[in-house]
């Protein structure tokens, strides 16, 4: 199983997001369940090597802020011509 580490976001909007993807990183949320949905950013880099794994579109483990959570893809933004990812959705399994 593939494990990926994420940070709880604080700043939402166009513009933290712009700031996220200028320094390597990008936006996602987790959602679903009984608990509320959670913004969090990942490492671009990270991921894009994680996506080509097999296991990827399977069940994940998202290690927010230290808190462990199950989780399966949802749905990937991908830049339109660059291989640049703009934001995953979670859904908890």
């Amino acid at each position: 199983m593939l494990t990926i580490n994420a940070v709880e976001r604080k700043e939402q909007g166009k513009g933290a997001s712009r700031r996220l993807r200028l320094a390597n990183r990008f936006p996602a949320i987790i959602y679903g369940g009984s608990e509320a949905a959670v913004a969090i950013d990942l490492d671009h880099d990270s991921v894009m090597n994680l996506q080509s794994k097999p296991g990827f579109y399977d069940v994940l483990t998202l290690s927010v802020d230290g808190k462990e959570t199950k989780v399966k893809v949802q749905a990937v933004q991908r830049h339109p011509f660059k291989p640049k990812l703009f934001h995953i959705d979670f859904v908890r399994a």
